[in-house]
């Protein structure tokens, strides 16, 4: 069965890479197919470009210095020891620059991922154990086998099913959780681990009276210094500051001496390889689990990758992102790496580093590593005050509040979306609060596209062409004989009973044809089909008339022909532009009727020969 989908899948790509070729331009493997399956193939001769290089060197390097602070923060909300951030921050972004389609994305931890992943593996194993570990590497190599599968199934298209406001509604929820679990620490406040976001802030607020106020101080100096450094400007490392501050004045006022505990021990070596334990209970455990941290992942990046794809101009493979996101997250399992996804923060800083191809992420992994290999053993003696000041920032920033006022502004629906998310997020499960995004998205969606926009048209008398228009913005006549509506929207399952019910009343007029304006439908299924097939023989059978379909477009048209549906509508009875539809509706009214109309709406009326000549006053 993987066989036939790898198949069918290669076989899609090529006849999609053949259609897209200009007329005139043969196909050919070297040049058309294999920078696709290895994407680093269609820029690498720009890396004989010195400036390119340079570039990507000066971004990278910025880039490794952003994610040492981030890296560790990052592994300690995971519950992972620091220096899997650092391992996650080394590989992640190799493979997924190379394999990968957006030139400026950098993937590896972030906040989110590292929450849910501690949230998750938290249940079945202690933080930071070695069966926690082990389970963490297990649950990144299922995340990157799903990612991998949408990505060769070209299931890039349907991850815009998880909406931007569940993304910001969830990052906002999940910036609390992060804030509120490591205010214990700042505090010094005995907290239980597993104690919901209720639970902590009632006990935090029982134990006021046992805060260390050295702790406090220390993280207190870290928040401060690195907002400082951000006001002064933003190319300032602030967090860099806020640590290197915080360490300052943990070493001034006594160190672990005085009960200021370390980070501790960080190893000062490359990511050392291990094999996941794929065992059947760790794979019944945790792919469940896998889904949701995937569908997280792969909706952080493909928004990250399009943000700044709208800017860089650049053309952005969603397919060939959830390849490269899978393969980072499937080879990072061998080699101590836990779950990533494109980071906005470092991605944000390599484009405005100036950086030109994914090198630079290359660049980036290759001096982080050479920073852990000499400078390890300092990393060991950043205080845990610090650290958690730290994360507190990370949390700060992690709350979108430009686009959750938009969000506010934007529709009622979009917030009741992010407050459930956001709250949800807060008092449930992690992929729960996901899921009902999901859900919400998608009702919303449904109860939008199943009442599609119907309007009673008539023309306009005072305009010189007799132009139809909504009588619901302007009064004007309408003829007995003819109801001319426009709908906007599809004609499918979801909508023909909001659609029948409507026109149900437009039956019980005198009217006796259906002009129907759809220029608006682009999809008719089965069920629309029979609805316009038994209109169209109420009014012919019923009303003496018939329906008129004016702008049928080809594949509403497709469906209504293969399912034999014209024969009951008539095919003479459509048309592609209003006058000829009118032309042919006028000389089958009743003339009696049309003489004692007062109103002659339609030009025909009016030049009609046979039909007396109005008053003035008429």
């Amino acid at each position: 069965m993987s066989v036939n989908l790898i198949k069918n899948a290669v076989k899609g790509a090529i006849d999609q890479v053949k259609e897209s070729l200009p007329d005139g331009e043969d196909f050919n493997w070297k040049k058309h197919i294999l920078p696709r399956v290895f994407p680093f193939l269609a820029w690498k001769d720009q890396l004989r470009n010195k400036e390119t290089m340079r570039a990507d060197l000066m971004a990278g390097l910025l880039g490794a210095i952003m994610v040492l602070p981030q890296g560790v923060a990052f592994a300690l909300i995971a519950g992972l020891p620091p220096i899997y951030g650092l391992y996650s921050a080394m590989v992640s972004p190799i493979i997924s620059g190379l394999m990968g389609s957006s030139r400026h994305m950098v993937s590896g931890p972030t906040t989110a991922i590292s929450l849910i992943i501690a949230t998750t593996v938290s249940q079945y194993a202690v933080a930071g154990s070695a069966q926690y570990i082990e389970m963490t590497l297990v649950l990144t190599f299922l995340v990157g086998a799903i990612q991998l599968g949408m990505g060769i199934g070209r299931l890039g298209r349907y991850v815009g099913f998880v909406s931007h406001t569940v993304v910001v509604g969830f990052t906002a929820g999940a910036s609390f959780l992060i804030i509120t679990s490591q205010v214990k620490n700042m505090l010094g406040i005995e907290v239980a681990n597993r104690a919901s976001f209720l639970e902590t802030w009632r006990e935090i607020f029982q134990g006021l009276g046992q805060t260390k106020p050295l702790l406090l101080a220390v993280s207190a100096a870290t928040i401060v210094a690195a907002i400082v450094a951000k006001k002064i400007s933003k190319r300032i490392p602030d967090l860099i500051v806020g640590l290197a501050v915080g360490t300052l004045v943990a070493w001034l006022l006594g160190g672990e001496s005085a009960g200021i505990q370390s980070v501790g021990h960080m190893p000062a070596h490359l990511p050392p390889f291990d094999v996941p334990s794929l065992t059947p209970e760790n794979f019944h455990l945790l792919i469940q689990k896998a889904f949701v941290v995937a569908l997280l992942s792969l909706v952080q990046s493909i928004a990250i990758a399009r943000s700044i794809a709208i800017k860089s101009g650049d053309m952005l493979d969603g397919n060939q992102e959830f390849i490269g996101q899978g393969l980072s997250n499937m080879v990072g399992s061998f080699f101590s790496c836990y779950a990533s996804s494109g980071s906005f923060s470092r991605s944000a800083l390599n484009y405005e580093a100036g950086a030109k191809t994914p090198m630079s992420a290359v660049f980036s992994a290759g001096i982080l590593m050479l920073i852990i290999l000499f400078l390890a053993p300092y990393a060991a003696l950043l205080p845990m005050p610090a650290m958690a000041g730290l994360i507190v920032m990370v949390g700060w920033n992690l709350i979108d509040s430009h686009h959750m006022e938009e969000i506010q502004l934007a529709s009622r629906e979009d917030n009741i979306i992010l407050g459930v998310v956001f709250f949800t997020t807060l008092f449930a499960e992690l992929e729960f609060a996901i899921y009902i995004g999901v859900l919400l998205s998608l009702y919303f969606y449904l109860k939008r596209t199943s009442r599609p926009n119907i309007a009673v048209m008539a023309p306009d008398p005072e305009h010189n062409r007799h132009q139809i228009i909504n009588v619901q913005r302007k009064q004007v006549p309408q003829c007995p004989q003819v109801k001319i509506i426009r709908i906007d929207g599809n004609l499918f399952f979801g909508a023909i009973p909001h659609v029948a019910g409507i026109f149900r009343e437009y039956r019980k007029g005198n009217a006796r044809y259906l002009m129907l304006l759809i220029n608006g439908v682009n999809h008719v299924d089965l069920d629309g089909a029979e609805w316009l097939q038994n209109e169209a023989k109420y009014w012919k059978e019923k009303k003496g008339g018939g329906i008129v379909l004016v702008n049928l477009k080809g594949v509403a048209r497709e469906v209504l022909v293969d399912g034999g549906f014209l024969n009951a509508i008539g095919r003479k009875n459509i048309f592609d532009s209003k006058t000829d539809a009118l032309a042919y509706i006028y000389k089958r009214l009743n003339l009696k009727v049309c003489k004692q109309c007062e109103f002659r709406v339609f030009r025909e009326c009016r030049e009609d020969p046979r039909l007396p000549v109005l008053s003035e006053k008429k």
